[in-house]
């Protein structure tokens, strides 16, 4: 009994024994070397660090700050994404089991009658039928001691990881996208206030212009002239209208709503110019959460090399098991009904046909792959930046320029009127001049928004501290921070 106890003892005791004294074959991960610029191709002005702060609330505009809380609450994908880390969190645990001794108990009551006229009958002082009743409870455990269960550990850790960082890489794609779809919104209701306007003061002109006529003063000429003007501005508010209603339920889907209208707040002529965020190009690499991803990845392809290598070792195990055992249930638990066991067992390949070698070709050419997986999300990241830095630049230097022109075309329309009016010039001067104001208008609105939505997408590229901010908004089950810490403290880690 003593024994026996001692020995179930040494199997809940090896596994802390077997974490330090086992070698874990394969490769450790190293992060690879990479190519890093020193800084961005476009020069970024002197700022404060604002990628790590929410920075859509610098636009001043309430009803956005609203509509990024509830769709961090609310959106689908986002809670996908937060049942896959549950997911990846399962199977974690499940794969990190085996480290442990493995216990289990059973109980057994049977009844059997066997046959009397067999090759050796039956002594007639063995009762048939008979019955054998059993309880035992039993322990076993694989001694990782060529690291094949903490390498395949270290693999599903890692997944783990690329799933948060994926979950938050979601986070980052839909803040954005609700910050860009939302001043797209405001764009076209800048361009919808603007169409409105010039419309109805087209209407004003051809009912002005309509009594003219009909007193003789002006030809009937300038009469469709002025009503070509109206229907050009009318026939562009329908398509705008639609344009609007395609944009609040791409909005409200994002929000995880219904299609339907979406309440406004500050007009894009409103709202605050955000600072572009500082920064350099290493911390891109801690900031972006694909980047992280892909990272992780590696380090899970990494590991899987080592499993796979390990099972050109043998495997050594160990088992026990302690129970009662009797032909009479009266005297289950009685002392001579006790019965034990414990052993071990090595098993090792001699031939399997190259399953082995295929296994440790695949984990090879799959670490390969994940390696150029994140090569190229580094660039990808650093390209994203380049390119939104440029676009805001050139976006910023277009709107000042179209500036300029819508107030360049409004004096010249203003200037053809007064000499229209006071007839030193004819009607087709004033319609060429509004003609002009028209579109330029339209086209500020655009590029108005436009220089917005640059904002969003350099503070998208250069990722930062705030999606982990925005991530406890969410409606996730479980908190990120507590997961990873739980992962690195519980016993039995793969490392």
């Amino acid at each position: 009994m003593k024994r026996t106890a001692k020995i179930l003892a040494l199997l809940l005791a090896l596994p802390l024994a077997g974490l330090t004294a086992g070698c874990a074959v394969g490769p450790d991960y190293r992060r690879p070397g990479l190519d890093i610029p020193g800084s961005y191709r476009t020069e970024i002005r002197e700022a404060a660090d604002t990628a790590n702060t929410e920075w859509w609330r610098q636009f001043g505009d309430p009803a956005l700050d609203a509509m990024i809380d509830e769709a961090l609450a609310n959106n689908r994908n986002v809670r996908i994404a937060a049942a896959k880390v549950e997911e990846a969190s399962g199977i974690l645990v499940q794969t990190r089991a085996p480290i442990f001794p493995q216990a289990s108990y059973s109980g057994t009551a049977e009844r059997q009658r066997a046959t009397e006229y067999g090759a050796t009958p039956l002594s007639a002082a063995i009762p048939n039928p008979q019955t054998a009743y059993q309880v035992l409870a039993g322990a076993s455990w694989e001694i990782d001691l060529w690291g094949r269960i903490r390498r395949l550990t270290e693999s599903a850790q890692a997944n783990l990881l690329a799933t948060e960082y994926a979950r938050r890489g979601v986070i980052l794609s839909l803040v954005a996208s609700v910050a860009s779809t939302y001043l797209e919104l405001r764009g076209l209701d800048e361009q919808l206030r603007v169409s409105k306007m010039t419309r109805d003061a087209y209407a004003a002109t051809v009912r002005l212009f309509e009594l003219q006529h009909r007193y003789g003063v002006i030809s009937r000429m300038n009469v469709e002239q002025a009503r070509s003007q109206y229907e050009t501005a009318a026939s562009a508010i329908p398509g705008i209208e639609s344009r609007i209603a395609q944009t609040e339920n791409a909005l409200s889907v994002l929000l995880g709503r219904n299609p339907g209208s979406i309440e406004r707040g500050k007009s894009i002529l409103e709202l605050a110019m955000p600072d572009i965020p500082s920064g350099v190009p290493s911390q891109v690499l801690e900031r972006r959460p694909d980047i992280l991803q892909a990272e992780q990845q590696l380090v899970a392809a990494n590991a899987r090399i080592g499993a796979a290598r390990a099972l050109y070792f043998p495997t050594i195990s160990l088992t026990g098991a302690y129970g009662q055992a009797s032909r009479d249930l009266s005297d289950l638990f009685k002392g001579p009904a006790r019965v034990w066991s414990y052993g071990g067992s090595v098993t090792g390949p001699i031939f399997a046909g190259g399953a082995i070698y295929g296994q440790v070709v695949q984990a090879e050419a799959a670490r390969k792959a994940a390696l150029l997986g994140y090569q190229a999300a580094v660039q990808g990241a650093f390209g994203d930046v380049e390119n939104s830095l440029v676009a805001n630049r050139k976006l910023v230097e277009q709107l000042q320029a179209q500036e300029r022109l819508v107030r360049a075309n409004r004096e010249y329309a203003r200037l053809s009127r007064l000499q229209y009016d006071g007839g030193y010039a004819p009607y087709a001067t004033v319609l060429q001049a509004e003609q002009q104001l028209f579109p330029s208008e339209l086209n500020l609105a655009q590029i108005r928004a436009a220089a917005f939505s640059s904002l969003v997408a350099i503070y998208q590229a250069m990722g930062g501290g705030w999606v982990v901010e925005a991530e406890r908004r969410t409606a996730s089950p479980g908190n990120t921070g507590d997961r990873e810490k739980g992962a690195g403290e519980r016993p039995g880690g793969p490392r």
